[in-house]
């Protein structure tokens, strides 16, 4: 059997797309291996929504140039959304890049690695209907594609121009994905797209929940990412009342300065945002708010700057992912004038970040000697003699290692220290 190395940089969805892109070359006859060395087929899957995960992906890319010339029978495949942007460039760059993917042409990659080499970036208007396999890593968590691409052009984002325009998956595709995720034994799965609550396949996104809702074997829902314009009261609604929808919902709110988000593109305001806070809080009490945050945006004033760290303070989210600004190309703030200093931007994503930890802490201190159900999920990377499992507000627990505690077990917990990024418990009724 032929062998395969795959890396991936970035978020869930392209994750997601390597899940997919094994899935199609296991058909090809492919089986994964875990060093690049041991392959005969790389493919590295691209980030660009950072210059720092691009920077990582060059370095690796670099680093392949030995293994051909060691094996020149070895192929290199490049996806995902540097693909897309640096397409036929890309392979002037580095000639020994066999194969060229973009994110729409991700199951494609089983018929590319017949052909002596190319660049795959067109705009595919039918990826939405095609059912791409997957293979996951795990059994008991999986994600879902419900629909592809953004039409938000948020001015500091790439994403409209490497995985194209809005398209969502037919309903009775995505149920019918989930119903046999069920059946093989998962437990849980997440929903993915750049905004989900735009979703417009043959029913609303509220709609679909409620339609998963309903598939036995399926205990837990989950979805990301929701774009806070779009968040209205049906889908607060199902969160409300759907039982298996988890309390949890990432709501990037990017700045807490007005003026920031309009020169964003956002097409919200703080005071708009905290009112959906509010209705959310309202009608799902205990949910966990997780959020995004750029730090050092162009232009961006000390007084902006404290206009974030204030609507943290008074949010209280649950944790929160921030990040310096980073230039994109072809977007609208890579060209603005107003572009920061480095060390203005750390420092500024700093004080968030430190901000933010004293928000965490005190929220997972409060969840101390109180009862949760956990998801168990396997061992913990991190601690032998500990498995993990997950809140139903997607906070992460480890508890100690039992002979009567498998993956897919749904727990009942007592949490007995609370750390800033992790809870630690133990199963109730001594199991």
């Amino acid at each position: 059997m032929k062998k395969v190395y795959i890396r991936s940089w970035g978020c869930q969805m392209n994750a997601h797309d390597s899940e997919r892109m094994l899935g199609v070359l296991r058909r090809e006859g492919y089986a994964p291996v875990e060093a690049p060395e041991e392959a005969d087929l790389i493919v590295f899957n691209t980030c660009s929504i950072r210059e720092k995960a691009e920077q990582k992906f060059y370095s690796q890319l670099g680093r392949t140039r030995r293994l051909k010339r060691r094996n020149p029978a070895l192929k290199v495949v490049v996806a995902g959304c540097i693909a897309q942007q640096k397409g036929a460039v890309l392979k002037e760059r580095a000639p020994y890049v066999d194969y060229v993917i973009g994110p729409q042409n991700i199951g494609r990659v089983g018929e590319a690695v017949h052909d002596a080499g190319g660049v795959f970036t067109d705009d595919d208007p039918e990826l939405a209907r095609r059912d791409i396999p997957a293979e996951r890593g795990g059994s008991v968590k999986a994600w879902i594609n419900i629909m592809y691409g953004c039409d938000n052009f948020c001015s500091y984002c790439v994403v409209p121009y490497t995985r194209g325009r809005e398209r969502s998956r037919p309903a009775g595709s995505i149920l019918k994905e989930i119903a046999g995720l069920a059946a093989a034994g998962f437990k849980e799965i997440t929903l993915l797209g750049q905004n989900v609550n735009s979703y417009r396949g043959d029913a609303s996104f509220a709609e679909l929940l409620s339609s998963i809702n309903d598939i036995e074997g399926i205990e837990r829902i989950r979805f990301v990412t929701s774009h806070p314009k779009d968040l209205g009261d049906e889908l607060i609604t199902a969160m409300r009342d759907l039982d298996k929808v988890c309390e949890h919902i990432h709501l990037p709110l990017q700045s807490g300065s007005d003026r920031v988000l309009k020169l964003m593109n956002r097409k919200y305001t703080l005071d708009e945002y905290l009112k959906k806070v509010e209705r959310l809080r309202k009608a799902v009490p205990g949910i966990a708010i997780t959020t995004d945050i750029i730090a050092g945006f162009p232009t961006e004033r000390p007084e902006d700057h404290a206009a974030t760290v204030s609507a943290l303070e008074e949010i209280g989210f649950d944790g929160i992912f921030a990040f310096k600004y980073s230039p994109r190309p072809m977007t609208r703030a890579a060209e603005m004038d107003g572009q920061l200093p480095e060390e203005v931007k750390s420092e500024r994503l700093t004080e968030i970040l430190r901000r933010q930890d004293r928000i965490t802490e005190a929220k997972n201190k409060a969840l101390e000697n109180t009862v949760q159900e956990i998801l168990v999920e396997g061992p913990s990377a991190s601690e032998e003699e500990r498995m993990t499992g997950r809140t139903r507000t997607n906070k992460i627990v480890n508890i100690p290692l039992s002979d009567r505690v498998s993956p897919g077990m749904l727990l009942q917990v007592r949490i007995l220290r609370a750390n800033r990024h992790s809870l630690e418990g133990e199963a109730v009724g001594g199991q």
